[in-house]
């Protein structure tokens, strides 16, 4: 077992393809192959579930995963300590984004670091957000979004934006962007929703309960893109805040209205593990991060969302 193993590992759960992981880390596609054989001749098992839908990491594959990134993290961040240039921002960052965040601001977050700081290495981790909190309590990121999660006394939270969340359909159920619709209405339509327990869903859930609704459930998936293929498959609706369908609403694929009666609504916080010091290179990556979420929201990217920093 070796550092380019677990790299490639790592890509391959976060692509799910061996082709894409291959354009990821930038080396040919046989040689992520050799080194993923390699892996589980090591360990003794599969790590990952072969489908037509993609690679899924097996329990084993997901055990070695989360040790694999904590440990990745922890070599990455010896390095830069050991000899920092003087003056100079270096060493690794790793930022953990929501999937509905990562398609708007992982390139330009990455694109301006760089440029900001050219010695800096970054890594960006997109998970659910109680996986991207059980990473920063572990030391696997250093900085994260997540949907206002519960107290903890691990983690200094600060909330950055509250946002709408919108009944997502086909543009033949000519649903309006600058309309709304009762929660009860929304209860009798098809809906494809994520499983529990994430956090879209627990808050539904809550609502529908206080509501005495019950929703509609046709199919659930613990995926975005499968989310938004099964309501552009003809299977249902779908819900889903507004960054997350901005494009597609925008170039016509899809229509979305808000939820109302009551309106369902959702915070986002920048997240930081207390139980170590930030880096010179955390600090200044929680800054670009915050000023590009704020760009976002002014430059209409972010529909149905209000700033709440001072």
């Amino acid at each position: 077992m070796d550092v380019k193993q677990l790299r490639a590992l790592l890509a391959i759960a976060e692509t799910g393809s061996v082709t894409r992981a291959a354009e990821l880390l930038h080396i040919v596609q046989p040689a992520v192959s050799r080194q993923l054989r390699l892996l589980e001749e090591d360990i003794g098992t599969p790590l990952f579930e072969r489908g037509r839908r993609g690679m899924d990491l097996t329990e084993a594959g997901h055990i070695l995963a989360n040790r694999a990134r904590r440990a990745l993290h922890e070599l990455d961040q010896a390095k830069a300590d050991i000899a920092p240039a003087p003056g100079i921002v270096s060493g690794t960052v790793t930022i953990g984004l929501l999937p509905s965040t990562g398609d708007l601001l992982a390139a330009a977050l990455v694109s301006h670091l760089r440029q900001q700081y050219p010695q800096l290495t970054v890594n960006i981790s997109v998970g659910y957000a109680g996986y991207l909190q059980q990473w920063l309590e572990d030391g696997a990121v250093d900085l994260a979004l997540l949907y206002d999660p519960k107290p903890s006394a691990l983690l200094e939270v600060q909330a950055l934006l509250d946002e709408t969340l919108y009944l997502v359909g086909l543009p033949e159920k000519n649903l309006s962007i600058t309309g709304d619709m009762a929660l009860h209405d929304v209860a009798e339509l098809p809906l494809v929703l994520p499983s529990q327990p994430h956090g879209l869903r627990l808050l539904l859930d809550r609502a529908c309960a206080s509501a005495d609704i019950h929703l509609n459930v046709v199919a659930e998936t613990n995926a975005m893109n499968i989310q938004k293929n099964l309501v552009f498959g003809g299977v249902g609706y779908t819900i889903l805040p507004g960054v997350a369908v901005f494009d597609d609403v925008a170039a016509g694929r899809l229509t979305a209205t808000a939820i109302s009666q009551p309106a369902l609504r959702r915070k986002i916080v920048l997240a930081l593990p207390l139980t170590r010091r930030s880096s010179i290179a955390v600090r200044c990556a929680v800054t670009e991060l915050r000023a590009l979420i704020k760009q976002k929201l002014q430059q209409g990217e972010w529909p149905g969302a209000t700033w709440l920093v001072e």
